[in-house]
């Protein structure tokens, strides 16, 4: 799916800008969220769009990532864990949620973008047909529809309401595992530095993550972006 993502920018329009999107770390906001993509699975190895639920499972390497995963954010100090209902962001998140101690909580408005009439498709093609609303979302044209599935609103509200539910339980620094459309999609739409640019310069790759910092009432603002983890 990253490789099909860092298509888009030559479609986007939107000029490069150079932003320093720093490090993680919380300055004024209420929340600092880490949406960290799930590792390779299965249908990530076939090549083919997969964004049923409650999808494959993660393949061998796939779980190697993940345990490396762990290693590399043992130190975030992350207050609370969530991940999709689809089995690779929970099979993700498992070595990092015994390695700090925490509890897994699932959300399903964090899971893929649905791929409607293109699932099973080749993700080679996924720019001229499953990306092509989520695409126009990036421009503002959130009634975009995915044929057979949702629109721009639809999918930015099911984020923002998974969100609000992570506020309302009183995470201040939540680690949360997505999916790759979900977290660059949403992010781009949503926080006031994006620079959609980076979907095709650093797409956010499997065990990569991007960190935000705000709240859903006051905004978002990127302050951390890893698109390609060295996770073996």
């Amino acid at each position: 799916m990253a490789a099909a993502v860092a298509a888009t920018t030559a479609t986007t329009g939107v000029a490069s800008a150079d932003i320093d999107f720093g490090s993680s770390g919380s300055s004024s906001g209420d929340m600092v969220i880490t949406l960290v993509r799930h590792a390779e699975s299965a249908g990530n190895a076939s090549g083919l769009i997969d964004t049923k639920v409650p999808g494959p499972d993660l393949t061998s390497r796939g779980r190697t990532q993940a345990d490396n995963l762990a290693i590399q954010l043992a130190d975030k100090k992350y207050d609370c864990a969530f991940a999709s209902n689809m089995v690779r962001t929970e099979q993700t998140a498992a070595p990092t949620v015994a390695e700090q101690d925490l509890s897994l909580d699932i959300q399903p408005g964090f899971r893929e973008i649905e791929a409607g009439d293109y699932e099973g498709t080749p993700e080679d093609q996924a720019l001229s047909g499953y990306l092509q609303a989520p695409i126009k979302w990036l421009s503002g044209d959130l009634n975009a529809r995915i044929p057979g599935s949702i629109d721009g609103n639809e999918f930015d509200s099911r984020v923002d309401q998974a969100l609000l539910d992570v506020q309302r339980r009183g995470c201040a620094n939540p680690v949360i595992f997505s999916h790759g459309g979900t977290i660059m999609f949403w992010s781009m739409m949503n926080a006031d530095n994006a620079d959609p640019n980076k979907l095709g310069t650093d797409p956010v790759r499997n065990g990569g993550r991007v960190v935000l910092e705000g709240s859903p009432q006051k905004g978002w603002t990127i302050i951390e972006w890893v698109g390609h983890p060295d996770l073996g």
